[in-house]
């Protein structure tokens, strides 16, 4: 079996855990439309539209506020 490209949520600070919510956004991309051809001819008609890239952000920030809950939000206990 081969190793999970998704072992963990648990990330060392916000930083990893913004890193870690573009990669599950552009993972959901590559799993929905797995040809690589296809991604690549479709990508000039959303690369330029602001509404597609406004809704790109709203996804990373639902899988942000995901990662940071799992972190605890990252909080030291002092």
């Amino acid at each position: 079996m081969s190793e999970s490209w998704l072992p963990s949520l648990t990330t060392p600070d916000p930083e990893a855990g913004f890193t870690l919510a573009v990669k599950l956004s552009r993972m959901a991309v590559k799993l929905t439309q797995p040809d690589g051809t296809l991604r690549e001819k479709l990508r000039p008609d959303y690369e330029a539209d602001a509404g597609a890239l406004i809704a790109t952000s709203g996804v990373v920030a639902t899988h942000f506020a995901t990662i940071a809950a799992a972190n605890q939000y990252w909080v030291e206990e002092t």
